[in-house]
């Protein structure tokens, strides 16, 4: 086992220790999603087999390492794995039960229909049922179309708190085709919601390019080919999450149950792309299509948005969300939308604003940028996040930050999933470990 590192965290009066510990050792990557890789009693972290973060397509493998033991169990491999797919990865937890949710890619990849955005989509395996995968969201691209299902690829998987819904982006496989032979189409990044409204069936699950899901897929945010410059309209939403625990209140002074934070990017008023944060409001129902707008669309038109949703922008800055591009993060009582965007110096550093809109304020200061993912502690008082090739910590109240792991060399520095556990005592992450035939990303965790 590698040695024991102590490292010091002041938080106030009372400093607590932290211990640094590499929990994996093999040859092959072993990279964490950048939320929700801990089990719901912290005991396991899900990994996938990547050695870098753009091979999905070559991984074939989701796997979970114990916590306590350092114990590896395979969760799932997938079927005649090649260069050119199926591809799994960006594995996560429930928060409610032990069963985990990954990118799948379409099973009949080659080379002629290799992994990509729009061939993709979420299985889950229970962890007592190693192997046994069960398709979250339905997927039909013969019409006609089937609402609940989507014609595309899901990705980036995140579970509300309470682990019923499921949040991702979403890429459209038939406006992609389309724009292969019409340039004037284009399939635009936007972001949809998993329901428990399901089982939903789609009629021609022979073909490996279709299959049944357990849960009702809607898309939620609005895109538009060309928006109005100086307008809220926006040609990409991307890097969502769910705001708080039990959502927010509004500036109306009622509690919104479901919502989701997220990025698009607008058009300013000479015709550039700057990128805001925008909030999407959701009701309980969303499996009622708005007129004209069905759910599963056409095969000209993208899916439509369901009925009772609201969307709205609520940063209006100079010169937009710049930066380090990262998924946003919300506060546990949804009263702050947590971003990364450039410091006043060029650094990189978090702010948040209220989902009701309003002043932005800057959350992190250090004399450099952050380097991460970024993690609201479980209490909602502290950050987590990679910078200056260490693990740092930030204080909520008074922006005070510390150093919590060593700094490492340049090209072993701390990389995706900077993570808190449930219990907010253990920080997962990543990091390059040379070894027997190269560099490889291993697990470490700081306690």
């Amino acid at each position: 086992m590698m040695p024991w590192f102590l490292f010091f965290l002041g938080l106030g009066t009372s400093p607590f220790a932290m211990q640094e510990r590499q929990l994996t050792f093999s040859p092959e990557g072993h990279t964490l999603h950048h939320t929700q890789v801990f089990s719901p009693d912290d005991r396991w972290i899900v990994f996938d087999s990547r050695n870098q973060d753009d091979a999905i397509i070559r991984t074939g493998a989701i796997r979970m390492v114990n916590t306590q033991t350092g114990e590896t169990r395979q969760l799932y491999r997938t079927e005649n794995q090649t260069e050119y797919g199926p591809g799994v990865g960006a594995a996560t937890f429930s928060p409610i039960r032990n069963r985990v949710l990954f990118i799948h890619g379409i099973r009949n990849a080659g080379p002629e229909n290799p992994y990509g955005m729009t061939r993709r989509t979420g299985v889950a395996i229970d962890t007592d049922q190693p192997g046994v995968r069960h398709f979250l969201d339905a997927r039909n691209i013969n019409a006609p179309f089937t609402p609940g299902a989507l014609r595309g690829g899901t990705h980036a998987h995140t579970w509300s708190a309470d682990g019923q819904w499921i949040s991702f982006t979403y890429n459209d496989y038939i406006l992609e085709q389309l724009g292969r032979r019409d340039p004037s189409v284009h399939d635009l990044r936007t972001v949809g919601v998993m329901v428990p409204a399901g089982p939903v069936h789609v009629p021609d699950t022979h073909s490996p390019e279709n299959n049944d899901g357990e849960l009702f897929s809607v898309v939620v945010t609005r895109v538009t080919d060309h928006p109005a410059p100086g307008s809220d309209e926006i040609d990409k939403a991307f890097d969502e999450a769910w705001i708080g625990r039990d959502g927010y209140v509004g500036s109306d002074g009622k509690r919104k149950k479901r919502a989701i934070a997220f990025q698009g990017n607008v058009r300013t008023s000479n015709g550039e792309t700057k990128t805001e944060v925008f909030v999407v409001d959701l009701p309980d129902d969303l499996t009622q299509a708005a007129p004209g707008e069905p759910l599963q669309g056409t095969a000209t038109t993208r899916p439509g948005i369901p009925a009772g949703v609201q969307q709205r922008r609520v940063t209006f800055t100079e010169k937009g969300v710049r930066g380090l591009r990262h998924w946003l993060r919300t506060l546990p009582d949804g009263s702050m939308i947590l971003f990364l965007s450039e410091d006043e110096h060029g650094h990189t550093q978090v702010f948040g604003v209220s989902p009701n809109g309003g002043k932005i304020r800057q959350l992190t200061f250090q004399p450099f940028s952050v380097q991460t993912n970024f993690q609201v502690h479980p209490d909602g008082t502290r950050l987590v996040y990679g910078a200056d090739n260490s693990v740092f910590v930030t204080r909520l109240s008074d922006g005070t930050f510390e150093r919590v792991s060593r700094r490492y060399p340049d090209g072993e520095q701390p990389v995706n999933g900077v993570v808190w556990s449930n219990d907010g005592k253990k920080i997962a992450f990543n990091r390059y470990v040379a070894g027997e035939g190269g560099k490889f990303l291993q697990i470490f965790l700081l306690e």
